[in-house]
């Protein structure tokens, strides 16, 4: 009579351990947590709107940088939304735009490649190449229209690798491998609009 009062409280006792030991180890996966952190974001006012200043911090693990140094383009994308909660609908969102940065290496002339837009600019190390990735300056993101002055506004800024702008054989790759996976959480902040930008 004891050995079947006993049997259910012994096995919820090892049911409980076992998941605590399961949430312990996928709490200290490092695969799970977030590669890319924004350590900070703010803007700034410049003479038509406003610019976003960001700071980013992330490694690129092995096979990224093996990718990298056998000519495979690594796409990084940052993302800029800003919205205003509404009452009476859904948000606002007066803004809503991307920038992305590929990196590439040359191995004719031994240098790493940052290019955005028509601008390109040449490194010596992959770790020069990641500084100026990851930090995002003078990126106008707001023009004066299309906000309205005295509102409140959410802002949010997040950094990726963007798999979807490289060449198609390493999409397939990348959505199946967890070392393609390298992407940061949005950060949310509160941005006033002033009577105009300065």
């Amino acid at each position: 009579m004891t050995i079947k009062r006993f049997f259910p409280l012994r096995l919820v006792a090892v049911v409980w351990t076992a998941l605590a030991l399961l949430l312990s180890l996928v709490a200290a996966d490092p695969a799970l947590a977030d590669p890319i952190a924004v350590q900070r974001a703010s803007l700034q006012a410049d003479g038509s709107g406003w610019s976003l200043d960001a700071r980013f911090d992330f490694d690129l693990n092995s096979s990224l940088e093996d990718a990298v140094n056998k000519g495979v383009p690594l796409y990084f994308t940052t993302d800029f939304n800003l919205s205003r909660p509404r009452w009476y609908w859904f948000d606002e969102e007066p803004v809503n735009v991307s920038q992305s940065i590929r990196l590439s290496f040359q191995p004719l002339t031994r240098e790493y490649r940052v290019s955005t837009g028509g601008l390109q600019l040449g490194f010596s190390s992959l770790n020069e190449a990641l500084d100026v990735i990851k930090h995002v300056t003078s990126w106008h993101v707001i023009d004066r229209m299309q906000v309205k002055p005295g509102e409140t506004y959410n802002a949010s800024v997040r950094m990726q690798l963007d798999i979807a702008l490289m060449p198609k054989p390493f999409q397939i790759d990348a959505v199946n491998n967890r070392d393609w996976s390298l992407a940061s959480d949005w950060k949310r902040f509160t941005f006033t609009a002033t009577e105009r930008a300065k």
